[in-house]
Protein backbone atom coordinates (compact mmCIF):
# COMPACT_ATOMS: atom_id res chain seq x y z
CA UNK A 1 0.00 0.00 0.00
CA UNK A 2 1.29 3.44 -0.90
CA UNK A 3 2.13 5.76 1.98
CA UNK A 4 1.73 8.95 -0.03
CA UNK A 5 -1.33 10.23 -1.88
CA UNK A 6 -2.10 13.48 -3.60
CA UNK A 7 -5.43 13.60 -1.73
CA UNK A 8 -6.40 11.84 1.49
CA UNK A 9 -10.09 11.96 2.36
CA UNK A 10 -11.01 11.30 5.98
CA UNK A 11 -14.43 9.65 6.01
CA UNK A 12 -15.77 7.04 3.61
CA UNK A 13 -19.47 7.87 3.78
CA UNK A 14 -21.39 9.45 0.95
CA UNK A 15 -19.46 12.75 1.09
CA UNK A 16 -16.02 11.21 1.10
CA UNK A 17 -16.87 8.73 -1.64
CA UNK A 18 -18.51 11.45 -3.75
CA UNK A 19 -15.41 13.65 -3.59
CA UNK A 20 -13.23 10.63 -4.41
CA UNK A 21 -15.40 9.64 -7.39
CA UNK A 22 -15.48 13.11 -8.91
CA UNK A 23 -11.72 13.50 -8.48
CA UNK A 24 -10.92 10.13 -10.02
CA UNK A 25 -13.37 10.77 -12.86
CA UNK A 26 -11.98 14.24 -13.67
CA UNK A 27 -9.67 14.11 -16.71
CA UNK A 28 -7.87 17.23 -15.47
CA UNK A 29 -6.81 15.42 -12.28
CA UNK A 30 -4.18 12.74 -12.63
CA UNK A 31 -3.32 12.31 -8.98
CA UNK A 32 -3.77 9.55 -6.42
CA UNK A 33 -6.65 9.46 -3.94
CA UNK A 34 -7.19 7.53 -0.71
CA UNK A 35 -10.35 7.37 1.39
CA UNK A 36 -9.94 6.46 5.06
CA UNK A 37 -13.01 4.97 6.77
CA UNK A 38 -12.97 3.86 10.39
CA UNK A 39 -15.97 1.50 10.05
CA UNK A 40 -16.24 -0.25 6.65
CA UNK A 41 -19.41 -2.00 7.87
CA UNK A 42 -21.14 1.44 7.98
CA UNK A 43 -23.23 0.19 10.90
CA UNK A 44 -23.46 3.65 12.50
CA UNK A 45 -22.87 5.76 9.40
CA UNK A 46 -25.19 8.67 8.68
CA UNK A 47 -25.29 7.54 5.06
CA UNK A 48 -26.80 4.21 6.15
CA UNK A 49 -29.25 5.59 8.72
CA UNK A 50 -30.72 8.58 6.88
CA UNK A 51 -34.31 8.91 5.69
CA UNK A 52 -32.71 9.87 2.34
CA UNK A 53 -35.01 12.53 0.94
CA UNK A 54 -34.47 15.23 -1.67
CA UNK A 55 -36.10 18.63 -2.14
CA UNK A 56 -35.79 21.99 -3.84
CA UNK A 57 -37.69 23.83 -1.10
CA UNK A 58 -34.87 25.72 0.58
CA UNK A 59 -34.71 29.42 1.38
CA UNK A 60 -31.20 29.98 -0.04
CA UNK A 61 -30.35 29.78 -3.76
CA UNK A 62 -27.05 27.99 -3.00
CA UNK A 63 -28.89 25.11 -1.32
CA UNK A 64 -31.43 24.93 -4.12
CA UNK A 65 -28.67 24.70 -6.73
CA UNK A 66 -26.88 21.93 -4.80
CA UNK A 67 -30.02 19.84 -4.57
CA UNK A 68 -30.98 20.46 -8.20
CA UNK A 69 -27.59 19.10 -9.24
CA UNK A 70 -28.14 16.15 -6.89
CA UNK A 71 -31.54 15.43 -8.39
CA UNK A 72 -30.18 15.31 -11.94
CA UNK A 73 -27.32 13.09 -10.84
CA UNK A 74 -29.59 10.67 -8.95
CA UNK A 75 -32.04 10.48 -11.86
CA UNK A 76 -29.14 9.47 -14.11
CA UNK A 77 -27.16 7.42 -11.60
CA UNK A 78 -26.55 4.51 -13.96
CA UNK A 79 -24.92 6.81 -16.53
CA UNK A 80 -22.53 8.11 -13.89
CA UNK A 81 -21.88 5.24 -11.51
CA UNK A 82 -22.34 1.98 -13.39
CA UNK A 83 -19.48 -0.49 -13.11
CA UNK A 84 -19.17 -3.26 -15.72
CA UNK A 85 -22.51 -2.23 -17.19
CA UNK A 86 -24.52 -2.96 -14.05
CA UNK A 87 -27.55 -0.67 -13.54
CA UNK A 88 -27.65 1.58 -10.49
CA UNK A 89 -31.17 1.61 -9.04
CA UNK A 90 -31.57 4.21 -6.30
CA UNK A 91 -35.35 3.77 -6.00
CA UNK A 92 -36.04 7.47 -6.57
CA UNK A 93 -39.67 8.47 -6.01
CA UNK A 94 -40.93 12.03 -6.54
CA UNK A 95 -44.26 12.61 -4.73
CA UNK A 96 -42.98 15.96 -3.48
CA UNK A 97 -42.53 17.75 -0.16
CA UNK A 98 -45.49 19.50 1.44
CA UNK A 99 -44.66 22.26 3.91
CA UNK A 100 -47.62 23.39 6.03
CA UNK A 101 -47.74 26.77 7.74
CA UNK A 102 -49.98 28.50 10.24
CA UNK A 103 -50.82 32.15 9.81
CA UNK A 104 -47.61 33.06 11.59
CA UNK A 105 -45.49 31.16 9.08
CA UNK A 106 -47.38 31.88 5.87
CA UNK A 107 -45.29 34.90 4.90
CA UNK A 108 -42.11 32.83 5.24
CA UNK A 109 -43.55 30.24 2.84
CA UNK A 110 -44.42 33.00 0.38
CA UNK A 111 -40.91 34.51 0.53
CA UNK A 112 -39.33 31.10 0.14
CA UNK A 113 -41.63 30.28 -2.76
CA UNK A 114 -40.54 33.39 -4.62
CA UNK A 115 -36.87 32.43 -4.19
CA UNK A 116 -37.54 28.83 -5.24
CA UNK A 117 -39.45 29.87 -8.37
CA UNK A 118 -36.66 32.27 -9.33
CA UNK A 119 -34.24 29.30 -9.15
CA UNK A 120 -36.41 27.15 -11.40
CA UNK A 121 -37.98 24.93 -8.74
CA UNK A 122 -41.34 23.37 -9.61
CA UNK A 123 -43.32 24.38 -6.52
CA UNK A 124 -46.79 25.76 -5.82
CA UNK A 125 -48.54 27.48 -2.94
CA UNK A 126 -51.86 25.90 -1.93
CA UNK A 127 -54.70 27.36 0.11
CA UNK A 128 -56.43 25.23 2.76
CA UNK A 129 -59.23 24.57 0.29
CA UNK A 130 -56.77 23.46 -2.38
CA UNK A 131 -54.99 21.24 0.14
CA UNK A 132 -58.26 19.55 1.08
CA UNK A 133 -59.17 18.99 -2.57
CA UNK A 134 -55.79 17.46 -3.33
CA UNK A 135 -55.29 15.52 -0.09
CA UNK A 136 -58.73 14.71 1.40
CA UNK A 137 -57.10 12.64 4.16
CA UNK A 138 -55.31 15.75 5.50
CA UNK A 139 -56.72 17.94 8.27
CA UNK A 140 -56.11 21.62 7.59
CA UNK A 141 -57.10 22.82 11.06
CA UNK A 142 -54.88 25.77 11.91
CA UNK A 143 -53.25 25.77 8.46
CA UNK A 144 -53.13 28.99 6.47
CA UNK A 145 -50.95 27.89 3.55
CA UNK A 146 -49.10 24.93 2.06
CA UNK A 147 -46.12 24.71 -0.28
CA UNK A 148 -45.94 21.61 -2.49
CA UNK A 149 -43.13 20.41 -4.70
CA UNK A 150 -44.79 19.34 -7.93
CA UNK A 151 -41.73 17.53 -9.27
CA UNK A 152 -38.10 16.98 -8.35
CA UNK A 153 -38.78 16.19 -4.70
CA UNK A 154 -39.19 12.91 -2.86
CA UNK A 155 -36.94 10.18 -1.53
CA UNK A 156 -34.42 7.55 -2.63
CA UNK A 157 -32.09 4.83 -1.35
CA UNK A 158 -29.26 6.85 0.20
CA UNK A 159 -27.22 3.84 1.30
CA UNK A 160 -27.21 2.53 -2.26
CA UNK A 161 -26.03 5.95 -3.49
CA UNK A 162 -23.12 5.84 -1.06
CA UNK A 163 -22.19 2.29 -2.05
CA UNK A 164 -22.43 3.16 -5.75
CA UNK A 165 -20.08 6.12 -5.27
CA UNK A 166 -17.70 3.86 -3.34
CA UNK A 167 -17.76 1.05 -5.90
CA UNK A 168 -17.23 3.40 -8.83
CA UNK A 169 -14.42 5.26 -7.06
CA UNK A 170 -12.64 1.96 -6.40
CA UNK A 171 -13.06 0.98 -10.04
CA UNK A 172 -11.42 4.28 -11.00
CA UNK A 173 -8.38 3.52 -8.83
CA UNK A 174 -9.20 5.16 -5.49
CA UNK A 175 -7.61 3.39 -2.51
CA UNK A 176 -10.10 2.49 0.23
CA UNK A 177 -8.32 2.23 3.57
CA UNK A 178 -9.88 0.90 6.76
CA UNK A 179 -8.50 2.77 9.75
CA UNK A 180 -9.09 5.30 12.51
CA UNK A 181 -7.50 8.70 11.98
CA UNK A 182 -5.55 9.51 15.13
CA UNK A 183 -3.50 12.52 14.09
CA UNK A 184 -2.92 15.13 11.41
CA UNK A 185 0.58 16.50 10.87
CA UNK A 186 1.03 20.11 9.80
CA UNK A 187 4.02 22.25 8.88
CA UNK A 188 4.37 25.79 7.50
CA UNK A 189 0.63 26.30 7.21
CA UNK A 190 -0.12 23.03 5.44
CA UNK A 191 -1.27 19.51 6.26
CA UNK A 192 1.58 17.13 5.50
CA UNK A 193 0.20 13.76 6.59
CA UNK A 194 -2.70 11.90 8.12
CA UNK A 195 -1.75 9.40 10.84
CA UNK A 196 -3.79 6.30 11.63
CA UNK A 197 -4.24 4.62 15.00
CA UNK A 198 -2.42 1.49 13.79
CA UNK A 199 0.74 3.54 13.15
CA UNK A 200 0.42 4.09 9.41
CA UNK A 201 1.27 7.55 8.13
CA UNK A 202 -0.28 8.78 4.89
CA UNK A 203 1.57 11.76 3.44
CA UNK A 204 -0.61 13.97 1.31
CA UNK A 205 -0.83 17.11 -0.76
CA UNK A 206 -4.44 17.78 0.22
CA UNK A 207 -6.51 16.49 3.15
CA UNK A 208 -10.32 16.52 3.06
CA UNK A 209 -12.43 16.34 6.21
CA UNK A 210 -15.53 14.34 5.22
CA UNK A 211 -15.90 12.67 8.60
CA UNK A 212 -19.62 13.31 9.11
CA UNK A 213 -20.51 13.31 12.82
CA UNK A 214 -16.79 12.90 13.62
CA UNK A 215 -15.90 16.10 11.74
CA UNK A 216 -15.22 18.19 14.84
CA UNK A 217 -12.84 15.60 16.26
CA UNK A 218 -10.98 15.29 12.97
CA UNK A 219 -10.67 19.06 12.59
CA UNK A 220 -9.32 19.34 16.13
CA UNK A 221 -6.49 16.96 15.17
CA UNK A 222 -5.32 19.70 12.80
CA UNK A 223 -5.79 22.39 15.45
CA UNK A 224 -8.96 23.70 13.81
CA UNK A 225 -12.21 24.58 15.57
CA UNK A 226 -15.21 23.29 13.62
CA UNK A 227 -18.71 23.97 15.03
CA UNK A 228 -20.23 20.69 13.84
CA UNK A 229 -21.96 18.47 16.39
CA UNK A 230 -23.28 14.91 16.18
CA UNK A 231 -27.01 15.28 16.84
CA UNK A 232 -29.23 12.20 17.20
CA UNK A 233 -32.40 11.94 15.14
CA UNK A 234 -34.92 9.13 15.74
CA UNK A 235 -37.02 7.71 12.90
CA UNK A 236 -40.13 5.61 13.57
CA UNK A 237 -41.82 3.17 11.20
CA UNK A 238 -45.56 2.68 11.60
CA UNK A 239 -48.54 0.92 10.05
CA UNK A 240 -51.78 2.66 9.14
CA UNK A 241 -54.90 0.76 8.08
CA UNK A 242 -56.03 3.51 5.70
CA UNK A 243 -54.32 4.46 2.47
CA UNK A 244 -53.27 8.07 1.87
CA UNK A 245 -53.41 8.52 -1.94
CA UNK A 246 -50.69 10.74 -3.36
CA UNK A 247 -49.04 11.27 0.02
CA UNK A 248 -45.90 13.43 -0.24
CA UNK A 249 -43.36 14.04 2.52
CA UNK A 250 -45.37 16.26 4.85
CA UNK A 251 -43.79 18.74 7.28
CA UNK A 252 -46.24 19.85 9.97
CA UNK A 253 -45.85 23.28 11.63
CA UNK A 254 -44.93 21.38 14.81
CA UNK A 255 -41.76 20.14 13.10
CA UNK A 256 -43.01 16.57 12.84
CA UNK A 257 -42.62 15.07 9.37
CA UNK A 258 -43.90 11.88 7.79
CA UNK A 259 -43.87 10.10 4.45
CA UNK A 260 -44.78 6.73 2.95
CA UNK A 261 -42.20 3.94 3.02
CA UNK A 262 -43.51 1.06 0.95
CA UNK A 263 -46.85 0.08 2.50
CA UNK A 264 -45.90 1.70 5.79
CA UNK A 265 -44.92 5.20 6.89
CA UNK A 266 -41.90 6.73 8.58
CA UNK A 267 -41.80 9.86 10.70
CA UNK A 268 -39.44 11.98 12.74
CA UNK A 269 -38.94 15.39 14.33
CA UNK A 270 -36.17 17.45 15.94
CA UNK A 271 -36.15 16.74 19.68
CA UNK A 272 -36.61 19.55 22.21
CA UNK A 273 -33.50 21.70 22.58
CA UNK A 274 -32.80 20.39 26.07
CA UNK A 275 -32.68 16.85 24.64
CA UNK A 276 -30.45 17.55 21.65
CA UNK A 277 -26.83 17.35 22.83
CA UNK A 278 -23.67 16.56 20.91
CA UNK A 279 -23.65 12.79 21.40
CA UNK A 280 -22.24 9.44 20.36
CA UNK A 281 -25.37 7.62 21.55
CA UNK A 282 -27.85 6.12 19.07
CA UNK A 283 -30.38 4.70 21.51
CA UNK A 284 -33.91 5.22 20.18
CA UNK A 285 -35.96 7.49 22.44
CA UNK A 286 -39.42 5.97 22.13
CA UNK A 287 -41.04 8.54 24.38
CA UNK A 288 -40.45 11.17 21.69
CA UNK A 289 -42.92 9.33 19.49
CA UNK A 290 -45.53 8.82 22.20
CA UNK A 291 -45.37 12.30 23.69
CA UNK A 292 -44.48 14.55 20.75
CA UNK A 293 -44.86 12.91 17.35
CA UNK A 294 -48.02 10.83 17.63
CA UNK A 295 -50.24 13.68 18.88
CA UNK A 296 -49.09 15.86 15.98
CA UNK A 297 -49.57 13.03 13.48
CA UNK A 298 -53.09 12.24 14.68
CA UNK A 299 -54.03 15.91 14.67
CA UNK A 300 -52.89 16.34 11.07
CA UNK A 301 -54.14 13.01 9.64
CA UNK A 302 -57.21 11.57 11.40
CA UNK A 303 -56.34 8.09 10.09
CA UNK A 304 -53.15 8.27 12.16
CA UNK A 305 -55.14 8.10 15.38
CA UNK A 306 -54.96 4.30 14.99
CA UNK A 307 -51.41 3.37 14.05
CA UNK A 308 -48.85 0.86 15.26
CA UNK A 309 -45.11 1.40 15.49
CA UNK A 310 -43.34 -1.55 13.89
CA UNK A 311 -39.70 -0.44 13.93
CA UNK A 312 -37.43 2.46 14.80
CA UNK A 313 -33.83 3.54 14.44
CA UNK A 314 -31.60 6.51 15.21
CA UNK A 315 -28.93 8.16 13.11
CA UNK A 316 -26.75 11.24 13.24
CA UNK A 317 -27.17 14.70 11.81
CA UNK A 318 -23.78 16.39 11.37
CA UNK A 319 -25.20 19.62 12.70
CA UNK A 320 -23.64 23.00 11.96
CA UNK A 321 -24.26 24.84 15.24
CA UNK A 322 -23.90 28.28 13.64
CA UNK A 323 -26.31 28.30 10.67
CA UNK A 324 -27.29 24.69 9.89
CA UNK A 325 -25.65 24.84 6.48
CA UNK A 326 -22.74 23.01 4.90
CA UNK A 327 -19.13 24.05 5.36
CA UNK A 328 -17.31 23.41 2.09
CA UNK A 329 -13.83 24.42 0.96
CA UNK A 330 -10.44 25.22 2.45
CA UNK A 331 -9.51 26.51 5.87
CA UNK A 332 -8.35 30.13 5.50
CA UNK A 333 -4.97 29.47 7.11
CA UNK A 334 -4.44 25.75 6.55
CA UNK A 335 -5.17 26.05 2.84
CA UNK A 336 -4.77 22.39 1.86
CA UNK A 337 -7.15 21.24 4.62
CA UNK A 338 -10.61 21.18 3.05
CA UNK A 339 -14.03 20.79 4.64
CA UNK A 340 -17.05 18.87 3.43
CA UNK A 341 -19.06 19.00 6.65
CA UNK A 342 -22.06 20.27 8.57
CA UNK A 343 -24.89 19.52 6.14
CA UNK A 344 -27.36 19.37 9.04
CA UNK A 345 -29.73 16.79 7.61
CA UNK A 346 -29.60 17.47 3.88
CA UNK A 347 -26.25 15.88 3.09
CA UNK A 348 -27.26 12.84 1.06
CA UNK A 349 -29.19 14.89 -1.48
CA UNK A 350 -26.35 17.40 -1.72
CA UNK A 351 -23.48 14.90 -1.86
CA UNK A 352 -23.24 14.83 -5.68
CA UNK A 353 -23.03 18.62 -5.90
CA UNK A 354 -20.67 19.01 -2.95
CA UNK A 355 -18.44 16.23 -4.25
CA UNK A 356 -18.36 17.70 -7.74
CA UNK A 357 -17.58 21.20 -6.51
CA UNK A 358 -14.85 20.19 -4.09
CA UNK A 359 -13.23 17.92 -6.67
CA UNK A 360 -13.17 20.80 -9.16
CA UNK A 361 -11.60 23.06 -6.55
CA UNK A 362 -8.87 20.50 -5.85
CA UNK A 363 -8.23 19.65 -9.49
CA UNK A 364 -8.37 23.13 -11.04
CA UNK A 365 -8.13 25.60 -8.17
CA UNK A 366 -11.64 26.97 -8.72
CA UNK A 367 -15.30 26.01 -8.71
CA UNK A 368 -16.49 25.38 -12.27
CA UNK A 369 -19.96 23.85 -12.60
CA UNK A 370 -21.23 24.86 -9.15
CA UNK A 371 -20.10 27.91 -7.19
CA UNK A 372 -19.98 26.75 -3.58
CA UNK A 373 -18.25 29.85 -2.20
CA UNK A 374 -21.36 30.69 -0.13
CA UNK A 375 -20.51 27.67 2.06
CA UNK A 376 -16.93 28.76 2.81
CA UNK A 377 -15.49 28.39 6.30
CA UNK A 378 -14.65 32.11 6.40
CA UNK A 379 -18.29 33.06 6.91
CA UNK A 380 -18.20 31.48 10.35
CA UNK A 381 -15.12 33.34 11.51
CA UNK A 382 -16.45 36.60 10.07
CA UNK A 383 -19.92 36.17 11.63
CA UNK A 384 -21.69 36.03 8.26
CA UNK A 385 -24.08 33.11 8.76
CA UNK A 386 -25.81 31.65 5.73
CA UNK A 387 -29.22 31.32 7.32
CA UNK A 388 -31.56 28.60 6.08
CA UNK A 389 -35.16 28.83 7.29
CA UNK A 390 -36.26 25.48 5.83
CA UNK A 391 -34.43 23.06 8.15
CA UNK A 392 -36.17 19.82 9.07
Amino acid sequence: MADRYDVVIVGGGVMGCAVAYFLANDPSFGGSVAVVERDPTYQRASSALSASSIRQQFSTPANIALSQFGLSFIRNATDHLSVDGDPVDLGLREPGYLYLATGAGADILRRNNAIQLSCGADVALLSPEELTARFPWLSVDGIALGSLGLSGEGWFDGYSLMQAFRRKAKALGVAMIAGEVAGIDTAEGKVTAVRLADGRRLSCGVAVNAAGPQARRVAALAGVDLPVAARKRCVFVFDCRDELPGCPLVIDPSGVWFRPEGKQFICGAPPPADRDPDTDDLTVEHDLFEEMMWPALAGRVPAFEAIKVTNAWAGFYEYNEIDQNAIIGPHPELRNFLFCNGFSGHGLQQAPGAGRGLAELIATGAYRSLNLSAFAYERLAENRPLLETNVI
